[in-house]
């Protein structure tokens, strides 16, 4: 088992295996989580004073340490500790960082801590009287996690950098965990303030899994701070205008929640609820791919291997497009079911169902551009170019909130959802296009005919899926639990099924390299008492 926590990935595709199978476990533990929450508070006050909670802790820790991290550190660390025998440096820069990262964060929490009351009205202009106070309780409690998930973000950067991707993908899981213990344990033990509790246990459940796992690799805490290093000063050049377009999509999502406080009740939650299910394919498919493929794209660059570089990002953004088109379709046909079955209990009524719903199909729609907007965003950082993806994510940004001012009115907060993912859909164009440019050759005449037979796989898949609910209608109790989920369960499967037959008739070579990394990885992990070194070589 523990060299298997700690064992390489040493191909992309086995390494998006490692994390996504990983991820897979974290999102149903996160669909766990979601479930108890709607079961327990609906889609009402509580919830809507929670969500809104969460967005001003996870400001300051998205602009601080994502920016520095996929911007920064990891190609900077990557290429210190396999270009020197001696790895002291590499640990040097590991600790100078968290340190740094540590000040600025417990400055910034503290002010936040201070500041609470203001940032609450600011945030959520719409909340008013007990869910107001209740945003203010719970987020300064919140506000000692982006200090804790800091430093533990930054363990997992070196995680990610040595291509140990299972212990740093299942953090997550912990976190999930320590949020379940919060709503069902803590919350009776400390009153509804148990649940921001729960937030503080996952943080540290979350830092603790990664701890382990650059411990096992040598790494040792020293206090050090030296902001005149070389290293730590060029992780801060590059991360500026990471943290910059960071700034916007936070800017997004705060304008977003506080539109969101100005309709009715529930529909800060219900954006949450449904965010957090289109979450579900895009952290299965284009996190683990675009996370697989950073440090061989920043070692291509560093080798000057233009080709490579190329061909790599090229295969990546088909398998995440073959692979997410048919979760769209199914998240689209299918939502009413998805919805019903994993938060429909307890509080969460039928008109919290539809309200769902309808968002959901609306955040369906740009799953394809959620997916690949990750990759394509690490491919301009392996070449150390942070400018580009920042202006493209400030023009998306911008018009994605025109677009919620404009469709709020008629369509309520599915409308938001919808303004969503236009700007995700255009942030991905124009990123391929700039991609396009500065390679000259994104193997474009393979994607245009990859592109046509999965649209056709898509469709005829989309078709059997829609005409197979009416039959199963008939057959199936839709009043009970188990109803709806065979409903859906039995619809999907059969669809999923045909995208894969006819995905096999075109011979798609990215439904062979899948088929072929998880034999690889079954053989590997049953051949662990061998050896992981052997297993790694099969």
């Amino acid at each position: 088992m523990l060299k298997i926590l700690n064992t390489q990935s040493k191909t992309i595709t086995g390494g998006a295996i490692v994390i996504a199978l990983a991820t897979l476990l974290s999102r149903f533990i996160g669909i766990a989580r979601d479930r108890i929450l709607a079961h327990y508070f609906g889609a009402g006050q509580i919830m809507d004073a929670y969500y809104a909670a969460f967005k001003i802790p996870d400001l300051i820790y998205n602009l601080l340490i994502v920016g520095a991290l996929t911007a920064g550190f990891i190609p900077t660390f990557t290429k210190i500790f396999f270009r020197s025998e001696e790895k002291s440096a590499a640990w040097k820069l590991c600790n100078n960082i968290i340190n740094i990262i540590g000040i600025a964060l417990s400055v910034l929490c503290l002010l936040g801590i201070i500041f609470t009351p203001f940032l609450a009205r600011f945030i959520a202009p719409g909340f008013q009287g007990e869910t107001y106070v209740l945003v203010v309780k719970f987020a300064r409690i919140m506000f000692l996690s982006p200090l804790i998930l800091g430093i533990s973000m930054i363990f997992g950067g070196v995680l990610q950098s040595l291509r140990q991707f299972v212990l740093y993908s299942l953090a997550p899981v912990f976190y999930n965990l320590g949020i379940i213990i919060g709503t069902v344990l803590l919350v009776k033990i400390f009153g509804i303030i148990g649940l921001a509790l729960g937030v503080i246990l996952g943080a540290l459940l979350h830092g603790a899994v990664q701890f382990y796992g650059v411990y096992k690799n040598g790494y040792r805490w020293k206090w050090q701070l030296n902001f005149h290093d070389i290293n730590t000063r060029l992780i801060g050049r590059l991360m500026i205008p990471r943290t910059l377009g960071l700034a916007m999509t936070q800017i997004n999502t705060i304008i977003v929640t506080m539109l969101a406080s100005l309709l009715p009740i529930g529909s800060v939650a219900v954006f949450n609820f449904a965010n957090n299910l289109q979450g579900v394919p895009t952290g299965l498919i284009g996190i683990p791919f675009a996370l697989a493929v950073f440090p061989v794209l920043s070692a291509m660059v560093a080798d000057d291997n233009g080709e490579g570089f190329i061909k790599h990002l090229s295969e990546t953004t088909r398998q995440i497009i073959f692979l997410i088109i048919p979760m769209s379709v199914v998240v689209l046909l299918l939502r009413a079911q998805i919805v019903r079955v994993v938060l429909g209990t307890g509080a969460f009524d039928w008109a919290a169902t539809i309200n769902t719903a309808d968002t959901l199909a609306m955040f369906s729609l740009g799953l394809f551009a959620q997916s690949l907007i990750p990759l394509f965003a690490r491919a301009f950082y392996a070449m150390a170019n942070t400018k580009t993806p920042f202006i493209i994510s400030l023009i998306s940004e911008l018009i994605s909130i025109i677009a919620a001012l404009l469709l709020m009115k008629p369509l309520g907060i599915a409308g938001l959802a919808l303004a969503s993912s236009i700007g995700a859909i255009i942030n991905c164009v124009i990123l391929y296009i700039s991609l396009r440019q500065i390679t000259s050759n994104m193997e474009d005449e393979k994607l245009i005919k990859f592109l046509f037979k999965i649209a056709a796989a898509a469709l005829i898949m989309a078709v059997v899926v829609q005409y197979l609910k009416y039959p199963l209608s008939k057959v199936l109790d839709l009043d009970r639990f188990w109803g709806i989920m065979l409903h859906g369960l039995i619809s999907g499967s059969v669809g999923l099924l045909v995208y894969g037959l006819i995905c096999r008739l075109f011979k798609l070579e990215e439904m062979m390299q899948i088929q072929s990394s998880l034999k690889k990885r079954w053989l590997k992990i049953w051949n662990v008492p061998g050896g992981i070194d052997e297993a790694e070589k099969l």
